[in-house]
């Protein structure tokens, strides 16, 4: 595939049906996940954004709708945590493999836990970064979920 990353060849390797979107990534834009959906003519909530956090002192993957925020307080509660808090975008890169704007959830270098936002399941199919900025993917929630060993909890503040 042309437009092989580590994410794009996670996916083959597990089987999973998705397909690529492309588009024109602005790095001074504030919100990627929004700009991402607005470029791509989508809505926001099917438009998934991957953040790096940690649980105590566990890094661990959140993916939620562009156009919601993380509840920290639930998130540390998913994960058997007293504290949680987002990584510096420094330490995300180094643990993902992936350069902030570009961070997959797939393929990424540490294997951690993954959060999914229960509301992400809703769609026919959800569009997250492919590992490149400015690359999507486009796949069914419940292949995401299902590839990632994801648990499925409330998520947003």
């Amino acid at each position: 595939m042309a437009k092989g990353t580590p994410a794009t060849q996670a996916l083959e390797k597990a089987g999973i049906a998705f397909s690529l979107r492309e588009y024109d990534y602005d790095p001074d834009a504030p919100r990627i996940g929004l700009q991402a959906a607005e470029a791509l003519g989508l809505d926001p909530a099917r438009v998934l954004k991957t953040l790096m956090a940690r649980a105590d002192r566990e890094p661990v993957c959140v993916v939620l709708p562009s156009d919601h925020e993380v509840s920290l307080k639930k998130l540390a509660a998913a994960a058997g945590a007293k504290h949680a808090d987002m990584l510096p975008p420094a330490e995300a890169e180094r643990i993902t493999g992936y350069h902030v704007g570009g961070i997959s959830p797939f393929g990424q270098k540490k294997r951690v836990r993954v959060f999914v936002e229960q509301t992400a399941l809703e769609h026919p199919t959800v569009v997250l970064n492919g590992g490149r900025r400015g690359l999507q993917v486009e796949m069914k929630p419940a292949d995401l979920v299902g590839a990632l060993g994801a648990t499925v909890v409330p998520l947003t503040a």
